[in-house]
């Protein structure tokens, strides 16, 4: 098994005495002797923190963690990571890794304690990562969030407590599994797998939150900027304010996919199916984002464009 460790949180220490970043052999080092079953290879990934975590760590995250079960010939991969954007690190790892899903878990976990506080979460945390990732019960599931002993689905895991060591959640659906006695309990089936992808992700894609007087300069002012495509938090089921439709249309026909997902919990029905006067923006070119969190969309988005054009992005989105 391999180990990606990226510091952060579940390996600092803040002690005056002692403070610094434990590396991923470290880490497993401090865990209690046959603890972990398996063999496990730690290498370290240098990484910002999460919180402000590039899309090119990422996809660098996201093709190692391939890589090492397709090229390499491990039979699981462990992330450790921040956080605050665990999610959306999972989401697209769980987009790209492909074939690899069927061969080998992938495994992400953090902590919110750090290892010097009283009663840190990260070392169990990490174990029941490990013992995840070793389990055959999550082949085929994809990219997976293992935090307080449950194992969360990438697509549906969301942060819900910035403190709680049990700050994460995938209502309204269920978890996938619990670790209980170090083997995954199965709970729930995972989410149907994403469509397949085709050449790189692009990196820079805007994700913009919509509000009541948005101006529509600000959609053309991120394309200027460079972004390939954008993403708009809107309202309900995919609502955006109708002085922002003008701007949609433009940007689509300069073949600049704008998706539409929303703040609140939506279903996977398309955009365009949607009953008259709900989901309008589909009528100007939107694409909606099939039940997605804007975060995750914007990931979305990321891995489509690497597909082709703008009708691709479409079809891609409709498989999603």
């Amino acid at each position: 098994m391999l180990l990606l460790a990226t510091g952060d949180t579940i390996a600092h220490s803040y002690d005056a005495v002692r403070p610094g970043v434990a590396s991923g052999a470290e880490l497993l080092s401090a865990l209690p002797p046959g603890t972990v079953a398996a063999d496990v290879v730690a290498e370290d990934v240098m990484a910002e923190p999460s919180w402000d975590m590039s899309p090119a760590t990422m996809l660098e995250l996201a093709r190692r963690a391939r890589s090492a079960i397709l090229d390499r010939g491990f039979d699981g991969v462990v992330i450790t990571h921040g956080t605050d954007t665990l999610e959306e690190t999972a989401y697209l790892v769980d987009l790209l890794v492909g074939r690899a899903a069927e061969q080998g878990a992938i495994v992400l976990t953090g902590a919110v304690r750090s290892l010097d506080e009283l009663s840190p979460d990260g070392p169990r945390n990490l174990a029941s990562a490990l013992a995840a990732a070793a389990d055959d019960a999550l082949l085929g599931a994809g990219a997976v969030v293992c935090v307080n002993d449950e194992i969360h689905a990438a697509r549906w895991v969301t942060r819900v407590d910035a403190v709680s060591v049990a700050g994460f959640s995938s209502a309204p659906f269920p978890v996938l599994g619990l670790l209980t006695g170090g083997r995954v309990e199965t709970l729930s089936a995972p989410p149907r797998r994403p469509p397949a992808f085709g050449g790189d992700p692009a990196s820079d894609v805007a994700l913009i939150k919509t509000y009541p007087g948005i101006e529509p300069v600000l959609l053309t002012a991120v394309v200027d900027a460079g972004a390939q495509g954008v993403v708009l938090e809107g309202t309900g089921l995919g609502n955006v304010p109708v002085g922002l439709f003008t701007a949609i249309a433009e940007l689509t026909e300069w073949g600049i996919p704008v998706v539409v997902a929303s703040r609140c919990r939506t279903g996977a029905v398309p955009l365009d199916e949607m009953r008259l006067g709900t989901g309008l923006a589909a009528r100007v070119g939107a694409i909606g984002a099939r039940g997605l969190a804007p975060s995750k969309a914007r990931c979305a988005l990321m891995v489509a464009l690497g597909t082709g054009g703008i009708d691709a992005v479409r079809d891609w989105f409709g498989r999603l």
